[in-house]
């Protein structure tokens, strides 16, 4: 644990102290939404926003944080999990479920905020190009850290598991947003 405060303290104080600013930002956001769509709808549309932002900015500058190492890529599938097994078990949990909460945040409200990206294909997708470019970032900003595929398939899960937790939130929505197939006025023999 006096690892993750010497490493992440920063982040985790900064995050903190941005709790009560964003909740400010979610009532204002609402209030100023207030005159064009209903009071609920615009708390959750504001809720969704500013969660997806304030739940993945963390996890991020703690992935875009430079290191003394240097830069590498490991582009076959499942070698750096499977390199995490060699490692003590507090290790793998810690570098499995960080890369799976990256995204999670974003998974859990987009589907909530846009119905378009209402379901896990779409997420994972989300979560995976998120995930993709943040690994491009680490490397072209030369970071010393590892640009990893298994961060990608990690990442997007994150997205997809998140994003099934809000379901009961979006499915609904999602399926009252799909018009429904006019019938055909020529009839089929």
């Amino acid at each position: 644990m006096t690892q993750v405060w010497r490493d992440w303290g920063g982040v985790l104080l900064a995050a903190c102290a941005a709790l009560p600013l964003l909740a400010l930002l979610v009532a204002g956001l609402a209030r100023v939404r207030r005159s064009t769509v209903p009071a609920g709808e615009a708390w959750w549309r504001s809720v969704a926003e500013v969660g997806a932002v304030a739940g993945t900015v963390p996890w991020v500058w703690m992935i875009l944080t430079p290191r003394a190492a240097p830069r590498e890529v490991d582009a076959v599938p499942l070698h750096d999990l499977l390199d995490l097994l060699t490692r003590s078990p507090t290790t793998a949990v810690v570098q499995v479920v960080g890369n799976l909460l990256v995204f999670a945040a974003l998974g859990f409200f987009a589907p909530v905020r846009l119905t378009v990206l209402a379901g896990p294909g779409r997420l994972f997708l989300l979560g995976a190009a998120g995930s993709v470019l943040v690994e491009l970032l680490q490397y072209a900003l030369d970071l010393g850290r590892v640009s990893s595929v298994d961060d990608v398939l990690l990442n997007a899960t994150g997205a997809v598991l998140a994003g099934l937790l809000s379901r009961p939130w979006w499915a609904g929505r999602r399926a009252a947003s799909v018009p429904p197939v006019a019938a055909s006025a020529t009839p089929r023999p």
